[in-house]
């Protein structure tokens, strides 16, 4: 299996500017779009799409919670309805600037704490199916590479939605396989040797340690590296050199 490169892109606001899109979009296979709730406007997407097909670049979807002051990592109390309305009304925004650059989304991948509670939650994680299946069944979910793929997967079923499993080469995990909060210090790695060890040691052998090194063997179809940390533009090129 060819393990594909994602990042986090498009999320700029206006005058603020977050990451770097133009560097890093090169190095990856699959661009995580903002869509207007955590980060990004219509210009910033349009920007971002343009910049992903000319580089021929896979282009998802990527919503959060409404709350750009907290750029969407912080938990909101939403209905269940609520978070299937968001999703749809986020992916129907980016699709509308795809679909006007004669481009597509395919998959969904969603933002910050709404992928946390999603893979805490299962009625949260049918929430954000439902929404996918009801606007167009073709697009995949990504979520958290774990022991319990193969459970996610038959919920997924239900609702006629093939899943993307990732693993995050700049985040620690937790013993039982879930991401270290980023409320800690340790949460983001930025050391690059680090990251590529991790990202080595998963490659030949199928695992990477948790914070108290223990071994999470993991089989994902891509890993993501954060556009926004000072370390990605390394971080992406020397992944890219070790997935090639």
């Amino acid at each position: 299996m060819k393990i594909k490169l994602n990042c986090d892109m498009g999320e700029s606001f206006g005058i603020w500017k977050m990451g770097f899109d133009e560097k890093i979009m090169p190095y990856v296979d699959m661009a995580n779009l903002a869509c207007g709730f955590h980060a990004s406007d219509p210009l910033t997407m349009t920007k971002a799409v343009i910049l992903a097909m000319k580089h021929q670049v896979e282009i998802g979807a990527h919503p959060g919670y409404q709350d750009l002051v907290g750029f969407g990592r912080r938990s909101m109390l939403c209905s269940l309805e609520e978070i299937k309305a968001i999703v749809i009304y986020q992916i129907g925004a980016l699709a509308g600037i795809c679909k006007s650059h004669n481009t597509h989304i395919s998959y969904v991948k969603p933002h910050g704490a709404l992928y946390n509670d999603m893979m805490k939650d299962e009625n949260i994680f049918k929430a954000i199916l439902s929404g996918i299946s009801s606007y167009n069944k073709e697009l995949k979910l990504m979520i958290l590479s774990s022991s319990k793929n193969e459970e996610y997967s038959n919920i997924a079923m239900n609702y006629g939605i093939s899943l993307y499993y990732e693993v995050f080469a700049d985040r620690n995990y937790n013993d039982d396989g879930s991401l270290v909060s980023r409320s800690n210090e340790n949460a983001v790695i930025h050391d690059e040797f680090e990251v590529m060890d991790r990202i080595s040691l998963l490659k030949d052998n199928g695992y990477l340690y948790s914070i108290n090194k223990q071994r999470l063997f993991l089989r994902p179809h891509t890993i993501c590296v954060h556009g926004d940390n000072e370390q990605a533009l390394e971080f992406v090129k020397n992944i890219r050199k070790l997935l090639n």
